[in-house]
Parts: C-alpha cells; sequence; structure tokens
C-alpha cells in the first residue's frame, strides 16, 4: 500500500502534539463526509483505500468518490447511508497528530458519542445549513458539557446549499453558542463549511469571503491542548507488583503501572490508598532505566522508601493532594446496555485497575437532554443511552476523584458480577447540582450489605 502523500518522518512525528477529538451532529449532518473530506484534502488517505472508495461510489452510481465511506466501515453503515459505530482514525500534519471519532447521529446510539467524546479534548458538532439546531444537535452539545470536553467546534455544514448566506450562519451560531454556553461549554468556534465541496475544511473558501476566521484543519492544528495530564494532580494506579527475588535483586520490590496524571519525582511524599500509609518515592524505573521524574501517561515502575503492603488497584498519590476515600460514591453516568440500570442492583465497579462490589443506592434523577440539562426526578431506571445520577455504595473504600478534577480518575465502569458485561459507564463527582430527593434504599442480601 502506498499513501497519497510523503509520510512525516520520526522526528517530525515526535516534534508534534496529539490531540484527540470527536465529530458529532444530528443524522445526515454530513459528519463522515466531513471527517472524509479531512483525511482527503490534507492528504492522510491511503492510495488504495481512496481507489476502494472510487469503485464503490461509482457501483452506486456517483461520479465523484463518497468521501464518507472512508469511515462508514460497517456494511449496514454503507448499505443505509449512516454512521452507526463509533469509527476512530489517526492521521497527522506537519503540525499535529489527531485522534478522531467518528460518531453516530442516531437518538439511540447517544452511548456511543459518549464513548468517543469521554477521552476527547475537542468536539465538532456539525448542523445543516438548511435545518439549522435540532434536538439532537442540543443533545450532542449536552453530552460534550457533561463529559467536560474543553473545546467545541460548531461546524455549519452544507453552506452550498443557501448559497453560502452569511446572515444563515450568524443565526445559527448565536443560536448554538448561547445554548451551549448555558451549559458550561468553555470554548465554542463556528465555522462554516461544505464538507461535499471543501470549503473551509483544510482549504479557505472562495464562495465565503465574508467569513476571517481559520479552516477546521487550522483550528485543530493550534487549538490549545489545555487538558494536560501533567498538569492534574499525580494519580499512579498500580498495576502489578514486581519482586524477582533473584540474586542480583534479591530485595527489589517494584510497583509497575501507567501513570494516569500528573509527576512523580525521586523524593515525593506520596500516600498509598485506600490504606493511607505515607512515604517516598525511592526510585522510578522506566524502559529499562533509572530516571528522576516521570509523568503521564509514561508506563514506569515505582520503588517506595518503605516496605509497605501494596498491591494491585492500589493508587499511589502525593502526600498533600490525595483524593478522599470513600465508599458513598455520587456520579453521573450513561447507561450503555438494553437491560435497564435499577434501585438494588448488584454490580461491580472498575475504577482504575481496582474492581470491587457496589450496590446501586438511588436513581435520584433523569437528565432530559432534549430539553437543556431538565431533571426527571426519581425514575423508576435508567435505560438504554440515558443520562443520569446514581448514587453506589461499594463493599471497599475507593480512592476516587471528581471527574471534573481528573477525568482518568474520576470515571469507572459498572459491570455485570454475572457475565462481565459494561452496564453503565460513570463520572464521579456531582457534575449538576443535584435536586432535593432522593430514592429508596437498596435490597442487602448474600453477601452484599455494605
Amino acid at each position: 500500500m502506498t499513501s497519497t502523500t510523503s509520510p512525516l518522518t520520526a522526528e517530525e512525528l515526535s516534534a508534534t502534539t496529539l490531540l484527540r477529538f470527536a465529530t458529532a451532529g444530528s443524522v445526515d449532518d454530513g459528519k463522515s463526509t466531513l471527517v472524509g473530506r479531512l483525511l482527503h484534502d490534507s492528504k492522510s488517505v491511503l492510495s488504495d483505500q481512496l481507489e476502494a472508495v472510487e469503485r464503490a461510489s461509482l457501483g452506486r452510481g456517483q461520479e465523484a468518490p463518497d468521501l464518507a465511506l472512508l469511515t462508514d466501515g460497517l456494511r449496514a453503515e454503507r448499505e443505509q447511508g449512516i454512521t452507526i459505530d463509533v469509527a476512530y482514525r489517526y492521521f497527522a500534519t506537519a503540525r499535529r497528530r489527531f485522534i478522531l471519532a467518528d460518531t453516530p447521529g442516531h437518538v439511540q446510539y447517544t452511548r456511543n458519542m459518549v464513548t468517543g467524546a469521554s477521552t476527547a479534548e475537542l468536539a465538532v458538532v456539525l448542523v445543516d445549513a438548511r435545518n439549522g439546531v435540532v434536538e439532537q444537535t442540543r443533545r450532542h452539545a449536552a453530552v460534550a458539557a457533561l463529559l467536560r470536553v474543553p473545546h467545541v467546534v460548531l461546524a455549519v455544514n452544507k453552506m452550498d446549499l443557501v448559497d453560502y448566506a452569511e446572515p444563515v450562519f450568524a443565526a445559527i451560531a448565536e443560536e448554538f453558542t448561547s445554548y451551549a454556553a448555558s451549559l458550561g461549554v468553555p470554548e465554542i468556534t463556528a465555522i462554516p463549511i461544505s464538507a461535499l465541496a471543501g470549503d473551509n475544511v483544510v482549504e479557505p473558501s472562495a464562495n465565503m469571503d465574508w467569513y476571517g476566521g481559520p479552516t477546521v484543519l487550522e483550528h485543530l492544528e493550534t487549538v490549545p491542548v489545555s487538558h494536560d495530564l501533567t498538569g492534574c494532580p499525580a494519580r499512579f494506579p498500580v498495576q502489578y507488583v514486581i519482586r524477582p527475588q533473584t540474586a542480583d535483586h534479591p530485595d527489589y520490590r517494584g510497583y509497575a503501572g501507567q501513570i494516569a496524571s500528573g509527576l512523580l519525582r525521586v523524593g515525593d511524599p506520596v500516600t498509598v490508598l485506600p490504606s493511607g500509609r505515607t512515604t517516598t518515592i525511592a526510585g522510578i524505573d522506566a524502559l529499562g532505566r533509572s530516571v528522576d521524574t516521570a509523568w503521564a501517561p509514561q508506563s514506569v515502575t515505582v520503588l517506595l522508601a518503605d516496605d509497605l503492603d501494596v498491591s494491585r488497584g492500589d493508587l499511589i498519590a502525593p502526600t498533600g493532594s490525595a483524593p478522599a476515600v470513600t465508599q458513598d460514591v455520587r456520579a453521573t453516568v450513561c447507561h450503555l446496555h438494553e437491560r435497564p440500570l435499577r434501585i438494588g442492583e448488584r454490580v461491580l465497579l472498575k475504577h482504575a485497575t481496582r474492581t470491587v462490589k457496589a450496590i446501586v443506592k438511588a436513581l435520584p434523577y433523569r437528565i432530559d437532554l432534549s430539553h437543556g440539562l431538565a431533571h426527571e426526578n426519581d425514575p423508576a431506571a435508567l435505560e438504554v443511552n440515558d443520562i443520569g445520577a446514581v448514587q453506589l455504595r461499594t463493599a471497599e473504600p475507593l480512592p476516587i476523584d471528581a471527574y471534573a478534577d481528573v477525568r482518568l480518575t474520576g470515571a469507572f465502569l459498572l459491570i455485570d458480577p454475572a457475565d462481565g458485561t459494561t452496564l453503565t459507564a460513570g463520572m464521579a463527582g456531582e457534575a449538576f447540582a443535584e435536586p432535593s430527593s432522593a430514592a429508596g434504599g437498596a435490597a442487602d442480601d448474600e453477601g452484599w450489605d455494605f
């Protein structure tokens, strides 16, 4: 396979930053076409991929290549002309590397949008210029706000179908910006585009000389990656305990894992959670050598000055900024499974490298995303794709951050203990004010009385 452009050298790639972003919007707003246009016009498409798209387009009676086929990989997606699954793509320019998630537009695939945006630092929300802001547009803006995505781009697409009219763009931009700002979205950038024709996607549009802002790619290349993991408090979930017990290393005891956030330095005072024991970092091994400093998301082995009882699932954090340890978790969640989540449900809660038993004690409210962030108090259950609040009681204490403070250690999954199915994705801490009412407690039996 050959590329349509010269690849970046290893030195060029190492000098560029990485931006994770997601695309979202209502059905037929042109998400997959935009992504295809980005890949094509930035010369990030392999030649055999482009040839396959051209053949498929001709087979469907289309004269020009349908760039949406570059991302709609499932057969069902190609047959229906819609996006169902989250399509992840990697590409790079001379200025930045990208991991993009092309997410579905249908209401029933809200969970897929949550999955795609959960690690994103930027969300591109598309709007059809003919239809303006619709319910699903508001839904995706609300999800971006819930997930604390730092940057949102409003891409007003299909401007060619409204004669590139500036008043149409201005009205949509004003409506969306006002709505997203009311949800707490910190930064919103509006760009008029035509993904099909390529206007303002990679190259500036000659048809919209009234617009003086960046193209989509220019904005993606220059937007600050504000969610810097090294700027958060240090969090090191222990994944594995290394004790070789060889003649050369009879007393070696290291704790291996990936730094979730922040910086670790030799000599730093740290606390091991949930036990609360304190010590200092005696050494850090990375890539087979000793280092004085390590940072997220490096995988390292940490050596401690004292011989403490530390095992998989424990969390090492700076003594002065360690998270609180609790058995009562309050969170905003997105329910992912077709089986409803109800009060009294017994689940496994997976947080970082630790998995504990938990009981759903209350479902305080469900969020009606079609009306901003309106609360429906005390729902009987959370159905698939529902977003709402949950109160959990865990069998063991957990060192869990607020999601708004540290996204990685503020997130968790609820798992079916019977078959290991993922049920719910959670964001610890109250992302929005909780209503005063609360539902009743859970049944406690079969050893699940916490």
